[in-house]
């Protein structure tokens, strides 16, 4: 139990951090932090918790994340369903929290976009469906791969929170026009379920996008340490 709480907790944490900054902060009139803020936000958050419940867990916040290490022999099968409906969960009681405080301001008439992800009409930039599954797909793969570079046995594991959150960090940067980025299904289902609409009925493509590049990075990591 104290695993699933870690994972609760810490995925509550990277949902209401991230998404709360692209929320409340990003276009603060005149003190907005923009997307390299929001980029920071998020990987604040996944370092922070990384140190704070990382051995209790793992730190994985993610359902891709524990499918990439499933897929590399790092992580157990039979642990899989009970470690992605926790950060579920998180990630759902972290995006009512933002929507209560939202709704908390003068003038509130719905939640908008909610820092949800999408692709068409829904992107930050309009990309395309193609684009936004290359990206979310390539982008996931890479976080894997530096997720299990930077904790394997070889590597100074004490700074592997460090390379972790300054990745997904990166990772923002890169996609946040884009998708608004995911490479989390967990934060993607979170927002989309308050911002419905069409965000909703595109939510297939941040499940099958971020896993499918976990699990092929998995994959990779586990035949390369075999051919050692």
């Amino acid at each position: 139990m104290k695993r699933f709480f870690a994972e609760f907790f810490g995925t509550f944490w990277l949902v209401f951090g991230g998404c709360g900054s692209a929320v409340f902060s990003a276009t603060y009139p005149e003190l907005g932090i923009g997307f390299v803020g929001v980029a920071l936000a998020f990987g604040l958050s996944v370092l922070t918790m990384a140190y704070a419940v990382g051995h209790v867990s793992g730190g994985h916040f993610n359902p891709a994340v524990s499918f990439g290490l499933w897929a590399a022999g790092r992580f157990k099968g039979k642990y899989l369903l009970s470690y992605i409906v926790s950060q579920l969960l998180g990630a759902f009681v972290a995006a009512a929290a933002l929507f209560l405080i939202l709704s908390g301001k003068p003038g509130f008439e719905g939640v908008g976009g909610f820092a949800a992800n999408g692709y068409g009409a829904l992107s930050p930039g309009g990309y395309s469906m193609t684009s936004v599954l290359i990206a979310e797909f390539i982008l996931t793969a890479f976080f894997l791969i530096i997720i299990l570079g930077s904790t394997s046995k070889w590597a100074h594991t004490k700074f592997a929170p460090v390379a972790i959150g300054f990745g997904l960090t990166l990772i923002h940067l890169i996609s946040i026009p884009i998708s608004n980025t995911s490479v989390n299904p967990a934060r993607s289902t979170s927002q989309a379920l308050f911002a419905g609409g069409d965000y909703s009925a595109q939510l297939w493509l941040f499940w099958l996008a971020p896993i499918a590049g976990a699990i092929i990075a998995g994959w990779v990591c586990k035949a390369s340490k075999k051919s050692d």
